[in-house]
């Protein structure tokens, strides 16, 4: 790691530089606009699941009624939407997913358009639930503020995957999170430290980096868990250059979705109940499906483990990829090619796939739990869900950089040599 960074900062890698300082100030201006308020609206996010979510990945903007306090999460479900519809739903889609490169572009195009309408959407069901007695001209100019800003965000997002370092997306999602660390260890030091706890506040505030760090060092690995089945083709040798052939399936292949998925579900009775305004059916969200509930938690648990199963294999599809290894002359050994490849494949994902839902759901409940036995303030938390973002977004980018130093360093040397 501290090889890489050496290069990054070699004088002959100024392209890169210049990448890494790009990104910095289009983060920067990001960062900006989350302090920027909607003129006349005030809204507070205590006590709705989901909206923390948005909340965290928009840096604190949705709490400050920010204009990019939707940030990239209309885009996010958007994606999700289109993905799945692309799944031998919609014909039109499940072609354009099958022709390459120029299927991408067109379905990222269309994911974007549908991002944009659900950013509107989603600004307009807000305005009603936090802007009180307010005429259809304010819901209107909240609702157009919020997509603007969504906008505005997706396309600094693009000029960073353009002209910087990793996926502008992610790396927005990342910076947003980030950004509210700082904010959490103040609190915490001043609740703690310069309160009237004394040496116990002291021990505590410890106990608390240390657990953050545990959690840290333990999504690393579980981010770089992989169970790797190996693979021989026909008519090659076992290994190539020494090296064993294989198939990669990481323990957690579906990422921080399902967790996304099940908040979006728990939420909708609330943002029902806050539309209706019926006291018996507001007391039967709090009881059984809040939070803070018992049964919510584990409704919230086993949401992200089935959802967790599902994006999975919507993303590896087994009978798929055993046809692809099949046309390419290549096959499991002691598994006969075809429909047993494809419940072998399928039996290892399955297996693989409760051990990371299982840690998911753990990451995600750590918040809630805390919150709960806590008596700290509710912006100090240990966000699970948010350091896997921040960890898989930074690995990869981390991928990223040393994949172009390597290339380039390879391809000097072959010059080199001529």
């Amino acid at each position: 790691m501290f090889a890489t960074i050496k290069q990054i900062f070699n004088p002959k890698n100024k392209d890169i530089q210049k990448k890494i300082l790009f990104t910095f100030a289009a983060l920067f201006i990001f960062k900006l606009g989350t302090t920027i308020p909607v003129p006349g609206v005030e809204m507070s996010t205590e006590g709705l699941g989901f909206l923390e979510i948005v909340n965290a990945m928009s840096g604190g903007a949705f709490e400050s009624a920010s204009i990019f306090a939707l940030g990239v999460m209309p885009y996010i479900s958007a994606s999700i939407i289109i993905q799945l519809l692309s799944m031998d739903i919609v014909p039109y889609l499940a072609d354009l997913s099958k022709q390459g490169g120029v299927g991408r572009n067109k379905l990222n195009q269309i994911t974007r358009v549908t991002g944009i309408i659900l950013a509107f959407i989603q600004g307009y069901m807000y305005s009603f639930s936090y802007i009180k007695n307010g005429t259809s001209l304010d819901y209107m100019t909240y609702s157009l503020v919020l997509t603007a800003g969504t906008a505005l965000v997706l396309w600094i997002g693009d000029q960073i995957t353009q002209k910087g370092i990793g996926n502008g997306v992610s790396m927005i999602i990342m910076a947003g999170i980030i950004a509210t660390l700082p904010s959490m260890f103040s609190s915490l030091w001043t609740e703690l430290i310069n309160g009237a706890n004394g040496f116990i506040g002291i021990l505590t505030f410890i106990m608390f980096v240390l657990v953050f760090l545990a959690i840290i060092i333990g999504v690393i690995f579980e981010e770089n868990a992989e169970r790797r089945i190996p693979i021989q083709y026909a008519n090659k040798s076992t290994s190539t250059f020494g090296k064993q052939n294989y198939i990669p399936f990481k323990l957690n292949s579906a990422g921080v979705m399902p967790v996304i998925f099940a908040s979006a579900v728990v939420s909708i009775p609330q943002i029902i109940a806050s539309f209706i305004n019926n006291a018996d059916f507001a007391l039967f969200v709090t009881k059984y499906i809040s939070y803070t509930s018992i049964s919510g938690i584990i409704l919230y648990v086993l949401l992200i483990i089935g959802f967790s199963y599902l994006y999975t294999f919507m993303q590896l599809k087994p009978k798929e990829l055993s046809e692809k290894l099949n046309k390419n002359g290549g096959y499991i050994p002691g598994v006969r090619p075809g429909h047993e490849t494809d419940e072998y494949i399928s039996k290892i994902l399955k297996r693989i796939t409760i051990v990371g839902a299982c840690f998911l759901a753990l990451l995600a409940a750590l918040p809630i739990l805390f919150s709960e036995f806590s008596t700290l303030q509710t912006s100090i938390t240990i966000s699970g869900t948010g350091l896997l973002i921040v960890v898989g977004v930074a690995l990869e980018t981390y991928k990223q950089l040393k994949s172009q130093l390597v290339s380039r360093t390879y391809t000097k040397g072959r010059k080199g040599r001529r």
